[in-house]
């Protein structure tokens, strides 16, 4: 069966078996390896990727059910080698140790700041409570999102 999707702004018409998920369509057939697939299960975030404005578990979604859907990875952030403002916040604050799940953390941040621009610190515990940093780096996850907030308005 085939599906047509836009991922990162680009479409795509992919051959794919009904029991693939989106996962790893992204990273197998895309060859767009920053979203990581760790659990296989939705308890770990670490697949986020964004579905027409809504972040959604790649690991837990059949690739069959995005056709016509936009999908935004972490690799459709950045514009003109320029990193989005997430992406800076993540480095000037030190949101990463080892990284791995830094692109589900920053994809989840990217659809909490679509819609709220000004998130309180408990907001964004709640936005990404369904990301789990093995590092225990929650503390400065959550001053990077304070800190992309601010720069996504103009500020810092």
């Amino acid at each position: 069966m085939a599906i047509n999707i836009i991922v990162n702004g680009d479409p795509y018409e992919i051959q794919i078996k009904p029991h693939w998920t989106l996962v790893y369509v992204i990273r197998e057939k895309l060859n767009l390896i920053g979203t990581k697939e760790h659990c296989d299960e939705g308890a770990c975030g670490m697949c986020t990727v964004i579905v027409d404005g809504k972040p959604i578990l790649s690991c837990m979604t059949l690739a069959a059910t995005m056709d016509g859907k936009s999908i935004t990875t972490i690799e459709g952030l950045a514009e003109n080698g320029k990193l989005h403002p997430l992406q800076e916040a993540w480095v000037e604050e030190h949101g990463a140790q080892c990284g791995y799940c830094t692109p589900g953390m920053i994809m989840s941040a990217k659809a909490l700041l679509d819609k709220n621009p000004e998130p309180n610190t408990m907001e964004i515990k709640e936005a990404m409570g369904g990301n789990i940093c093995r590092c225990g780096n929650y503390e400065f996850i959550i001053n990077s999102v304070h800190t992309a907030a601010k720069m996504m308005k103009g500020g810092k």
